[in-house]
């Protein structure tokens, strides 16, 4: 009997989500990414909850938020100041914060989770949410590193999980990688594609591959970058020269390095590296472990590859 409950559930899960379109969204963590996401949800005519246990991040969202619609009001409606002001009350009428996911998940259409790179942390969210979202909410997680498959484990809901990776700064950035694990429901990952779409977004599908698109191509660059400095064979002044006016790009692996953060690319590196020990793109590398020892993590504090 339990089996059959669960299977009508689906079911009747199935026929709820995708004979509407995704509406209502809550967004977890109040950081740069979560609050990106919640002012492009808002923009686009989304009701979004943003949900942080801080209230003071909360408050720092809310500002920045109102900030960056401000601006966007302001080169949209230059002309017309009082057009301007209407279209930041419009947008941000459409956000609402809270310190507790609770209320907002009882109507929820889609969760987006942007919280920090913490496996345990996301699984336990995501199977607390799971316990009080109805059977028609879709969860993704935002993460840029780890498994979806292992996050979404948490949760009885596979086949309504998936991946919705944005790019930083998400109201400036136009990618959205759409991923999907094996058990992601055709109909689940449609509605993510099309929600995609609807918040303006380029959008590509990917696989629960380590790093996805981006950053399984981004991340070893990086690293390979890194070896070769290691080896002698170039300065970073020069290895960031010639992929700047060799391969056009607009800006080198170093300088990169540094705005992502060195932290960051030592942990992307060493969660593949342990679940890859074998693949020779995720090894380890001595200098960019001792330049995060020693607090040089690029230009969030002044300095790593370069000086800043």
């Amino acid at each position: 009997m339990a089996f059959m409950n669960q299977l009508c559930r689906r079911g009747i899960a199935t026929s709820n989500v995708f004979g509407a379109k995704i509406q209502e969204v809550v967004v977890i963590g109040g950081g740069l990414m979560g609050a990106g996401i919640a002012q492009v949800g808002a923009q686009t005519g989304h009701k979004v909850t943003l949900v942080d246990i801080s209230p003071e991040v909360l408050a720092a969202s809310e500002k920045r938020m109102g900030d960056s619609i401000a601006r966007v009001a302001k080169k949209q409606f230059k002309d017309d100041p009082a057009a301007a002001a209407g279209f930041k009350d419009k947008v941000m009428s459409n956000v609402s914060t809270a310190t507790s996911a609770n209320k907002a998940l009882e109507t929820a259409d889609l969760v987006v989770e942007a919280v920090v790179e913490n496996m345990g942390l996301k699984q336990k969210l995501f199977k607390e949410y799971d316990a009080i979202a109805p059977a028609k909410t879709i969860f993704a997680s935002n993460t840029s590193s780890l498994p979806i498959a292992e996050i979404a484990s948490a949760t009885s809901r596979l086949d309504r999980f998936g991946g919705l990776h944005f790019f930083n700064p998400v109201p400036v950035m136009k990618l959205l990688e759409v991923v999907r694990i094996p058990e992601t429901s055709d109909e689940t990952f449609n509605a993510m594609i099309e929600w995609g779409k609807a918040m303006k977004k380029v959008t590509v599908d990917c696989k629960d591959t380590p790093g996805f698109i981006v950053n399984r191509l981004l991340v070893p660059y990086l690293m390979e970058a890194v070896r070769m400095v290691e080896r002698g064979d170039a300065s970073m002044k020069d290895v960031d020269t010639a992929m700047k006016l060799g391969a056009g790009h607009p800006m080198g692996p170093f300088e990169l390095a540094d705005y992502v953060g060195l932290d960051t690319n030592k942990f992307i590196m060493d969660g593949w590296s342990a679940r890859f020990p074998e693949e020779p793109l995720f090894r380890k590398s001595e200098l960019l472990n001792k330049m995060v020892e020693d607090g040089k993590l690029g230009k969030k504090t002044g300095e790593g590859f370069f000086k800043y």
